[in-house]
C-alpha cells in the first residue's frame, strides 16, 4: 500500500512539472514570479518585500507619484495580477511563496478605480497593479493596492521589491519627500470622510470653494474684517512675522447662538483664502484632527475648520472625564511649529461646554468673537438679503424685523420663505402683507418651537428690559476676559483666573450673518 502511495505522490508531481512547462511562455514570462525574476534577475522569492502604507485619502497622491517615477524609465510595463479574490487577501510576499509550488497567479489587466482629484475632477488610478521599471539604473517592481477595508485593508499601501536594500529604500525617501511637498489636496477646500467598515478615514471630498461678498455677510460694522485679517490676511505677512520670529500659527473661535452666522462666516473666510488648503471637520469626522493637522503642516499655508468643537471639548469639570478627542485637539494644535502657516477656526454653539483650556491658552486660541442675535438694524439688513428680488417696501421690512426681536439670521430666511410661500398658494406676487403676515404667524405662540428650532430666543429678556440676551435661548452664555489676572463671567457668575492671552473680545462689537 505504502508502495503504491509513494509511486502516486511521484507520478502527480512528474504531472505538475509537465502542466508547468506546457504554460506558454512571452517574453517577461505570463506568470507572476516569472515575471519579477526575469525583470528583477533574480529568483523574486528571494528577495525582501518592503511596504509604504499610504493613508487612503493620499492614494491618488501615491499614484501619481508612482506613476511619473515608472514613465521617466522608457523601457517600463504596467500589468496586473490575476487569480480571483485570493489576491486580495495575500500580499505580494504571500503570492510569491504561493507561486513556488504552483503557479496560480498569472498576469493580467490591471485594476482601476476612479478617485477624486478636484471637486469636478476624477483620476483613474490603480487599484491593484505592479509597476516594472528601474530607478537610478537598478530595476524594481511595486505592487500598488488601494484601501479595501472589505478585504481586511485599511489604507493603501506600496510593495516594494528590488535586487539592493539601500537602492529600495533611496526611492521610497523619495517618494516620501513627494507625499510631503505634492499633493492633489494643496489649495482645495475638503473634508475628511469616515470609513463605513470601521473608525478610520477612508478619503476625501472635495467641495467647491464659497464664494461670498462681504455684503452677503451681516455683521456690526468693522467686525467681519477683523476676524478676516486674523485668519486670512495676516498669512500675506508670513515673512516678515518670520523675520521678526513671531508666529503664523493662530487660532479663531466663533461663538454664539445656533443660526446666527458662524459657518456663514466661515465660508466666507474660505472664499477669501485661495490657494489655502482647507480641511473641514464635523461630526464624526472631528476624530481625524490629528491627520487634519498632519494634513495642514504638509499642505500650508492651511486652514482647519472644527464645526461644533463643543461636542468633543467638553469641560472636564462636568464629572465625565478626560476626553480623549479633546487631548487629540490640543495636541494638534500645539505640536504645530510657530511659524507654520495654519489658521484653526473653532465655532461652537455652547461656549460654556468649552473646556477653558482650548480657548485659553496661548498658540491655541489667539481671537474670540461672539456671533450674538442681531439688532434691529441687522435683521432688517438680513431680510433685505434674503428677499433682494422681492418687492417688498422698506416700511414693511423694517415692521417686520421690530416684530421680530430676538430671532436669529436663519428666522430671518424662513420669514422670507414663509411670504413667498403663502404668496404662492393665493396665487399673487409677493406683497408687504405677506411679509408681515408671516411675521405675525412665526412670533405667535403656537410657533414657539419653530422659533426654538431656529435659533430664535425663548422670550427672556435682559436684565435693562431691553432685547434678549446673545444666548439666551441657549441656557447662558459667558465670555473670557481679554487681560491677565482678568475675570470670565457667565450670567450670574463670576471667577477669576489668570491668564496672559489677549482675546479679542467685545460683547458689543459682534453680530450676525445671513447663514449658518
Amino acid at each position: 500500500m505504502e508502495g503504491k502511495l509513494s509511486a502516486f505522490i511521484e507520478d502527480f508531481a512528474a504531472l505538475v512539472r509537465l502542466a508547468e512547462r506546457a504554460q506558454p511562455r512571452v517574453a517577461g514570462g505570463r506568470q507572476l514570479a516569472d515575471a519579477l525574476g526575469a525583470h528583477l534577475g533574480l529568483p523574486p522569492d528571494e528577495l525582501p518585500v518592503v511596504v509604504e502604507e499610504v493613508p487612503g485619502h493620499r492614494f491618488a497622491d501615491a499614484d501619481i507619484l508612482l506613476a511619473e517615477a515608472a514613465e521617466a524609465d522608457p523601457g517600463h510595463r504596467l500589468v496586473g495580477i490575476g487569480g480571483g479574490d485570493q489576491r486580495h487577501h495575500l500580499s505580494l510576499s504571500d503570492m510569491l511563496q504561493q507561486s513556488r509550488h504552483f503557479p496560480q497567479f498569472p498576469l493580467a489587466q490591471p485594476d482601476y478605480a476612479n478617485v477624486a482629484v478636484g471637486p469636478a475632477q476624477q483620476r483613474q488610478a490603480i487599484s491593484l497593479g505592479l509597476r516594472l521599471f528601474s530607478h537610478r539604473g537598478q530595476p524594481l517592481a511595486v505592487l500598488i493596492r488601494a484601501a479595501n477595508p472589505r478585504y481586511g485593508q485599511n489604507t493603501a499601501a506600496l510593495e516594494v521589491l528590488g535586487r539592493d536594500a539601500q537602492q529600495v529604500a533611496a526611492f521610497l525617501a523619495e517618494f516620501r519627500t513627494g507625499m510631503q511637498t505634492r499633493s492633489v489636496l494643496k489649495g482645495q477646500v475638503v473634508s475628511l470622510t469616515m470609513d463605513p467598515f470601521g473608525d478610520s478615514g477612508s478619503g476625501v471630498t472635495f467641495h467647491e470653494r464659497p464664494r461670498l461678498a462681504a455684503t452677503e455677510v451681516i455683521l456690526p460694522e468693522g467686525l467681519l474684517e477683523r476676524i478676516s485679517r486674523h485668519a486670512v490676511d495676516l498669512g500675506g505677512h508670513r515673512e516678515q512675522l518670520r523675520a521678526l520670529s513671531q508666529h503664523l500659527k493662530r487660532g479663531i473661535l466663533l461663538y454664539g447662538p445656533p443660526g446666527t452666522g458662524k459657518t456663514h462666516t466661515v465660508r466666507y473666510l474660505l472664499g477669501r483664502s485661495d490657494g489655502t488648503t482647507a480641511i473641514i471637520l464635523s461630526g464624526g469626522s472631528l476624530a481625524f484632527i490629528a491627520e487634519a493637522a498632519r494634513m495642514a503642516r504638509a499642505l500650508q499655508p492651511s486652514m482647519v475648520i472644527l464645526e461644533d468643537c463643543d461636542l468633543i471639548a467638553e469641560d472636564r469639570s462636568f464629572g465625565h472625564g478626560p476626553q480623549p478627542l479633546l487631548f487629540e485637539v490640543l495636541d494638534a494644535m500645539d505640536g504645530l511649529d510657530d511659524d507654520a502657516d495654519v489658521a484653526f477656526v473653532l465655532t461652537t454653539n455652547r461656549v460654556d461646554m468649552l473646556e477653558r483650556a482650548l480657548a485659553q491658552r496661548p498658540g491655541r486660541v489667539d481671537l474670540a468673537v461672539e456671533v450674538p442675535l442681531p439688532e434691529a438694524a441687522e435683521r432688517a439688513a438680513l431680510l433685505r438679503l434674503y428677499a433682494r428680488k422681492l418687492a417688498f417696501s422698506e416700511d414693511a421690512v423694517a415692521q417686520a424685523a421690530e416684530r421680530t426681536r430676538g430671532t436669529t439670521a436663519s428666522f430671518a430666511r424662513e420669514l422670507v420663505r414663509r411670504a413667498v410661500v403663502a404668496s404662492a398658494l393665493a396665487g399673487v406676487q409677493p406683497a408687504d402683507a405677506h411679509l408681515l403676515a408671516a411675521a405675525e404667524e412665526l412670533m405667535g405662540d403656537g410657533e414657539a418651537l419653530t422659533r426654538s428650532l431656529l435659533g430664535g430666543a425663548s422670550g427672556i429678556s435682559d436684565d435693562d428690559g431691553g432685547e434678549p440676551g446673545p444666548a439666551a435661548s441657549a441656557g447662558g452664555y459667558f465670555a473670557y476676559a481679554p487681560l491677565s489676572g482678568g475675570t470670565f463671567r457667565g450670567r450670574g457668575s463670576t471667577a477669576s483666573y489668570a491668564s496672559g492671552l489677549q482675546l479679542d473680545f467685545d460683547p458689543t462689537d459682534t453680530a450676525p450673518d445671513p447663514d449658518e
